[in-house]
């Protein structure tokens, strides 16, 4: 009987559907900002080490084995993995062993008669059994139920593939924030180095009488302002780094950056590849895409949900009042039970639930619509990004090399008495911005490339991708 039980899973389910709503998908043929003659190719799944920085590679590398967020979505792979057994369960017989031992004594002042009884008032009743139960998933409600969980579990490993590539360019954006405050403070303090030599020229000028106190006074205002730029960028500085040091798992006081700059940084070439690879290259989507085939299949589970329930049980066993003859030829019994239950009225709870399912998907369904026209648009915002910030920089850079070639002849000529103060001032000034700036803009292009890499997907491989363990 039992094993009559356990022959039955293969022959459920059978009637268990999958009701795909209409994705209706506008995937464009290509990128609208993307490079004419770029390759089809996608970014290799090591896309930092394009950067050419060993300390952002072992900086990636540290975040990937210790980052704390990745930890808890690993976690909640394994929740998910659990709730897909945990789901799969009403798939199989349920069978339990029993041993029971009773003793009881009735009252010798009473019987059916309302005499005295006679005889033994104790009695045992051994009794040993196996029993099993099944639910008969013929209308595939289980089935559904355990198909939508494992897609959950996908969806979770989808989940850390995100965590994963946010983490990344997380650890990449917040390293480019330190190099750009060393770079900007390095600036800041030539700065000042520059204003107190022009200061120790004006102080020489005014002890031979050909400045005034005036000029003095107009230098030493410059010269404080550029030492109050100071303060800012180093707390910039210590902030980003201790932001750093919590993406890969440690504490801030035992994280230090070398860093120098994000000149030595060297800026990767990127190829978006075609609109269409999007779809399985972002992990956000497939994740999206996940989440929608779990609810398509909770549909079909709770539409199965208003036929019949089958259920079979048994019980086969061994029973006496003695011990010794609890295994005897006579003593074995077995029972068996069919029941078929038709839900009549339930107060319209299992419509509910159907309706919720429905609902449920067709949110799904929007957000994956949405994951599919945002990566789309993070890509061509990204290349608009990349592109104009490299046009910026380059621009910047003349700016900066015209100011620098100013500032050194205004200083020359200061020297030599033949030119006036505000003339210095404001080529200072206008280097000492522009130098600022360019520091600002090379940042801001690094942040477009790490972007454009996430929006791109990062390299991810969806082969790496593995089925939960229940499948």
């Amino acid at each position: 009987m039992i094993g009559t039980l356990c022959l039955l899973p293969p022959l459920a389910g059978c009637i268990v559907g999958y009701e795909k709503p209409d994705l209706a998908l506008e995937v464009p043929d290509k990128y609208r900002f993307a490079s004419r003659n770029a390759d089809a190719a996608l970014p290799a799944l090591d896309w930092w080490r394009g950067f050419r920085s060993r300390e952002l590679v072992a900086l990636i590398e540290t975040a990937q084995a210790q980052n704390l967020d990745i930890a808890a979505a690993v976690a909640r792979i394994r929740q998910a993995d659990a709730q897909s057994r945990i789901a799969g369960a009403a798939l199989l017989p349920t069978v339990d062993a029993n041993f029971t031992a009773t003793r009881s004594r009735a009252s010798q002042r009473t019987s059916s008669a309302g005499n005295v009884r006679t005889g033994s008032p104790e009695a045992n009743l051994l009794n040993a059994n196996l029993s099993a139960s099944y639910e008969v998933d013929f209308w595939g409600k289980n089935r559904a139920a355990q198909l939508s969980s494992e897609e959950n579990a996908v969806a979770a490993r989808y989940a850390r593939e995100v965590v994963a590539l946010t983490t990344m360019a997380t650890v990449a954006n917040t390293y480019f924030q330190v190099l750009n405050s060393q770079e900007r403070l390095r600036i800041a303090r030539e700065n000042v180095a520059a204003a107190n030599r022009v200061l120790g020229v004006i102080r020489e000028r005014f002890q031979v009488g050909t400045a005034s106190r005036l000029d003095i006074v107009q230098q030493e205002s410059l010269l404080a302002i550029q030492r109050a730029a100071i303060p800012p960028l180093q707390i910039t500085l210590d902030q980003s780094i201790a932001q750093l040091a919590v993406l890969i798992g440690r504490a801030p006081e035992s994280v230090s950056v070398r860093g120098g700059g994000t000149t030595g940084i060297r800026v990767p070439v990127i190829t978006p590849g075609l609109p269409s690879d999007i779809l399985r290259q972002r992990p956000d989507i497939r994740q999206a895409e996940a989440q929608l085939a779990s609810s398509n299949y909770s549909v079909e589970s709770a539409r199965a949900a208003f036929y019949p329930n089958i259920a079979l049980t048994g019980q086969r066993g061994f029973q006496s009042a003695v011990l010794a003859s609890l295994f005897g030829p006579g003593a074995w019994y077995y029972t068996m039970a069919a029941t078929l239950t038709q839900p009549v009225f339930d107060g319209f709870l299992r419509q509910g639930q159907l309706e919720l399912a429905q609902g449920q998907q067709q949110e799904f369904l929007m957000d994956y619509r949405k994951a599919v026209l945002s990566a789309f648009s993070d890509v061509e915002q990204a290349l608009i990004a990349v592109q104009q910030q490299a046009t910026r920089e380059r621009l910047q850079a003349d700016a900066v090399r015209a100011a620098r070639e100013a500032f050194e002849l205004s200083e020359r000529r200061l020297r030599e008495g033949t030119v006036d103060l505000i003339t210095v001032i404001t080529t200072q000034q206008t280097l000492f911005q522009a130098q600022d700036t360019l520091a600002q803009i090379r940042f801001a292009r690094l942040q477009a490339v790490v972007s454009l890499f996430q929006a791109l997907g990062g390299g991810w491989p969806p082969a790496d991708i593995n089925l939960p363990v229940s499948q």
